[in-house]
């Protein structure tokens, strides 16, 4: 496995794109309300990436290998979805909780991010599912430095995570992330402490963890991208890219409106 180690150069123009596709979570948050279908959200972060930032939207079109194109410009994965929802005419509602998935390629360069938003007032098992996965991405985050381990983000994650009675989607993780949209390491949020690819300055790649309130099992749907619990139980991600730096990490995908680290409440 070969990670690469971005130059100065490279890490400025991830600085940018990260922040860039941050701002197109800030612009979005607004219309994130019931009645509003996921495809007019796509509609609209379609436009504000292309026309407003000058961004091309990275998911649009997106085939790789064994999968057809990807159709849209935004990923909406709306209450049991996991991953990788595709926007459509279903109406958001009142009580949904909906993650969207950004990356936006700024002068050849990726800026990957994803955020859970509230639709109205969701009830108090969904906001405690998004709190603790929101909690959960931000201890794996703690965990990067040079001279630690992706064992150890995995395993801040699962822990905290298990401990309080959810689950780790296993079949999905962070990734490298540059000039491709995904590169090597692969980062699981699961594992075991020490263990895994050593850390070093240059490196950046996604921490995005996938927490299901119910089991862990998924299900694809028929149109080759959806992914879903397969107990039906609500799930939620969020998703932010870091760079290691000399003497610990950087967050690239920040923002006016991005919301801050949290005060951490959950025992791990």
């Amino acid at each position: 496995m070969t990670v690469s180690i971005k130059t100065p150069q490279e890490i400025e123009k991830m600085r940018i794109a990260g922040r860039l596709g941050s701002e197109v979570l800030d612009y979005i948050t607004p219309f994130v309300v019931a009645g509003v279908t996921t495809e007019e959200l796509d509609v609209l972060c379609h436009n504000y990436m292309v026309d407003v930032q000058k961004t091309i939207p990275a998911p649009l079109n997106y085939a790789p290998s064994g999968h057809t194109p990807y159709p849209k410009s935004i990923c909406t994965s709306v209450n049991n979805q996991i991953c990788h929802g595709v926007p459509g005419q279903k109406k958001l509602k009142n009580g949904d909780i909906i993650n969207i998935d950004i990356t936006v390629i700024y002068e050849g360069y990726h800026g990957d991010t994803s955020r859970m938003f509230y639709v109205g007032e969701p009830s108090i098992q969904a906001k405690r599912l998004c709190e603790v996965t929101y909690e959960a991405m931000w201890r794996g985050i703690d965990e990067i430095a040079p001279g630690k381990h992706l064992g150890d983000v995995g395993h801040a994650i699962q822990k905290l995570v298990e401990g309080v009675g959810y689950s780790v989607v296993k079949e999905f993780c962070g990734h490298g992330i540059g000039a491709k949209f995904h590169e090597s390491p692969q980062v699981l949020h699961y594992g075991r402490a020490k263990t895994g690819l050593e850390l070093k300055p240059g490196m950046i790649f996604t921490v995005e963890p996938m927490i299901n309130a119910g089991k862990a099992a998924i299900r694809h749907l028929p149109d080759g991208w959806t992914i879903t619990t397969k107990d039906g139980s609500l799930s939620a991600q969020w998703e932010h890219t870091i760079l290691v730096t000399e003497d610990g990490h950087e967050v690239l995908t920040v923002s006016a409106g991005a919301p801050a680290k949290p005060v951490y409440r959950f025992a791990s």
